[in-house]
């Protein structure tokens, strides 16, 4: 026996020990048994030897699976290949699925615990349970925000089967995805369980399996009783079946029942899973501040490793001492390969950690870009040039998406998707549920499945409740899977100030620093047409190439503009071009040497228009058109400063977090010299009516900083 047993484990030995076989001729337990105590001791002791590493100064993670572990029988009732996105109490599942292709799991979890460059999924980045062999795809979330992507992962799988396009999983896969009880109650977890039922009511295919593993409580806080099968029962459209963790044959017979169910009728359904939680919630967690010793004792009879053993005995599979001495052996395997794993070196360097964040092959990007300008168009519009690059990327990529709220029959409120859903079908082109997070959830899942999704959201503003999709979900997938698993889609956002008649705030909004710091995500913002049309197909590319997370911002007040001087010009017009515009590319409008304005968007529009004016006074002036937000095109941008000495920056975004900070950072940290001011809009939200010119940067402004910085 050893002398250094936690109290857990010493009741769980004492407990083996007093097993004793029924009397009789017993029931064979099947295969499953045996599996499912391999991996449930393993995870349990992955658990302690985790605490123990941390003592040591070796570990750096103690969430554990203690007292989860009859998800491993969840597992059993799977095949391999069916998509798992698994919440952090998942080592019993982790391990039972290894196992299932004749792998050891217990090497991957332990050199995830001490941050290891050899761990398989993760490198060291983070501790999370995945792995591309095993169609494992590694969560970094607490708060259930992976949810909306197994809806989306879940659609995929039959809509690529219509489609006759290829898909990561098979035809007939279940996508399955856990999250504790406390998590059901967060917002993105109640976005994800409302649009599969929504999907489940219209009677779309969407083979989904919800796991539950209820232990009643978030931390510290307690769940009311009853709560969390009320919240899960309340959607009829999605089947729902409840069982405890102790009863691992139950667990077995009714996990394989609803998968069963979930293949063939290719419907969701819940399986809510009553377990209980040791060891508290993290290691610096002591839950005898807020749970009884009482309390904490009767847990310890519900214990799923002891009742996996009491199965075991029961079917005459092995003896209680069999077990107890299994365990205590299997306990010295793990912590020798604990040892071994703390000795694995960790990511060295910056570069290292950062090398799977955003990989970029522009040559095979503008390879895939580029192409043959059609004859015979006439100048477009921007909302006509995107909605061509729209119809090119459908038409060349039979795996790409467009959905979002009205793009589907309506065209788009500005009819910018006008006529593709005709020309392509439902399949395709549809219109979604009215909630952003459900939104990008299913471009997540789409896009980890293989397909190209180009999702649309209507505005920017409301992209601001589902942006964490793209912060902890999209932006991470790459980074924390070494490249394994990616999801590459273009996010197409409408937004900016300047609308004629159509204003406030919600449909005005310039506030884009909340995607400029995301790492790895490409912002792409054209002002003309046919810099949009050539930029989408590189979006579309690059999503395909590289896996890259591309947000497109397109300019409303642009989108049916015709004239920049005066009233039939037909300067805001351009046919499309056949040209690749690479990722990170500025673009400049004039030669004068007197002045660099350097802007975007909108301020493009303006800024092009006071340049003619100043050159009508002898000012020559060259306008810069960042086109990309990120990554910023520094090189071309620091070219055209030096050019004349006097940089402007004209920044229709907020002047306090705006993008104007961040481009007089980036001339100063190159090395750059000259005069640089900025205008900006104002530190406020946009009003309704004509009150919006009051705090958006307008022309004259620009020509008065112009005035300024000449006079210097």
């Amino acid at each position: 026996m050893a002398d250094d047993l936690d109290p857990l484990e010493q009741h769980l030995l004492d407990a083996l020990r007093g097993l004793a076989a029924s009397p009789g001729s017993p029931s064979p337990a099947p295969s499953e048994a045996a599996a499912a105590w391999r991996a449930q001791v393993d995870s349990r002791h992955c658990d302690h030897v985790g605490r123990r590493l941390q003592e040591q100064g070796r570990g750096f993670y103690t969430i554990g699976s203690a007292g989860h572990e009859s998800n491993a029988l969840v597992a059993l009732a799977l095949r391999p290949t069916d998509p798992a996105l698994l919440h952090y109490r998942s080592g019993g599942f982790y391990l039972a699925r290894a196992g299932q292709v004749g792998r050891d799991g217990v090497p991957d979890i332990l050199l995830g615990m001490t941050a290891a460059a050899d761990e398989p999924i993760a490198g060291g980045r983070h501790k999370v349970f995945g792995h591309r062999d095993l169609a494992v795809i590694p969560q970094t979330s607490t708060i259930a925000s992976h949810v909306p992507r197994a809806v989306g992962i879940a659609l995929a799988v039959d809509r690529a089967r219509k489609l006759g396009v290829a898909s990561a999983w098979p035809s007939d896969a279940v996508v399955v995805c856990s999250l504790g009880d406390a998590s059901v109650n967060h917002a993105t977890a109640q976005a994800g369980l409302n649009t599969a039922a929504h999907c489940a009511h219209q009677r779309l295919p969407l083979p989904l399996l919800l796991l539950c593993e209820d232990n009643g409580l978030g931390v510290s806080v307690r769940t009311p009783s009853g709560w969390t099968e009320s919240a899960l029962r309340a959607r009829p459209a999605m089947r729902y079946e409840q069982v405890e963790g102790d009863d691992p044959a139950a667990v077995l017979e009714r996990s394989r029942a609803l998968v069963d169910w979930v293949r063939e009728t290719r419907r969701p359904a819940v399986l809510h899973l009553g377990v209980v939680r040791f060891l508290g919630h993290a290691g610096a967690d002591a839950e005898v501040a807020y749970r009884t010793p009482a309390e904490i004792r009767s847990d310890l009879e519900r214990d799923p490793l002891l009742a996996t053993a009491r199965w075991l005995v029961g079917a005459g599979a092995a003896s209680g001492d069999e077990l107890a001495d299994d365990y205590l052996a299997s306990r010295e395997r793990v912590r020798r390969q604990a040892d071994e794993a703390a000795r694995q070196p960790q990511l060295a360097s910056a570069e290292a950690v950062m090398a799977p964040l955003a990989p970029r092959r522009p040559d095979r990007v503008a390879e895939l870009a580029e192409r043959q300008p059609p004859g015979g168009i006439e100048a477009l519009t921007l909302a006509q040039a995107i909605n061509a690059a729209l119809g090119e990327a459908l038409e060349a990529h039979p795996e790409t998406l467009l959905f979002g709220e009205d793009v589907a029959v309506k065209g788009g409120v500005y009819g910018v998707t006008r006529g593709l859903h005709a020309r392509f079908g439902a399949g395709r082109v549809f219109d979604t549920v009215l909630d952003e997070t459900s939104i990008l959830g299913l471009a997540l899942g789409a896009a980890v499945s293989g397909l190209v999704p180009i999702p649309e959201i209507q505005y920017l503003a409301y992209l601001h409740n589902a942006e964490d999709q793209l912060r902890g979900e999209a932006a991470t997938l790459s980074f924390f899977s070494q490249g394994a698993y990616r999801n590459g889609m273009v996010v197409r956002i409408a937004g900016y100030g300047y609308q004629r008649g159509f204003g406030g705030h919600f449909h005005n909004d310039d506030a884009v620093g909340v995607l400029r710091d995301v790492p790895g995500v490409v912002i792409a913002s054209p002002a003309l047409p046919d810099d949009a049309s050539a930029m989408l197909r590189t979006c579309v590319a690059a999503a395909k190439v590289d896996g890259s997370v591309c947000v497109f911002l397109e300019p409303i007040a642009l989108y049916h503009v015709r004239d920049l001087h005066a009233e039939g010009d037909g300067l805001w017009t351009a046919a499309p071009s056949g040209a690749h515009v690479p990722i990170g590319s500025a673009r400049t409008h004039g030669t004068g040497d007197d002045l660099t304005v350097v802007t975007w968007g909108n301020g493009l529009f303006l800024s092009l228009r006071v340049a003619r004016r100043l050159a009508e006074r002898g000012v020559g002036a060259r306008v810069v058109d960042l086109r990309w937000l990120a990554p910023f095109p520094l090189e071309d941008v620091l070219r055209e400063a030096n050019a004349t000495g006097r940089v402007l920056v004209v920044d229709e975004t907020r002047r306090t977090g705006g993008v104007s900070e961040g481009v007089v950072a980036e001339l100063l940290d190159a090395g750059y010299r000259g005069r640089v001011v900025r205008v900006a809009s104002k530190d406020s939200f946009v009003p309704l009516g004509d009150a919006a010119r009051l705090v958006l940067v307008s022309e004259p402004e620009i020509e008065a900083a112009t005035d300024a910085l000449l006079a210097d």
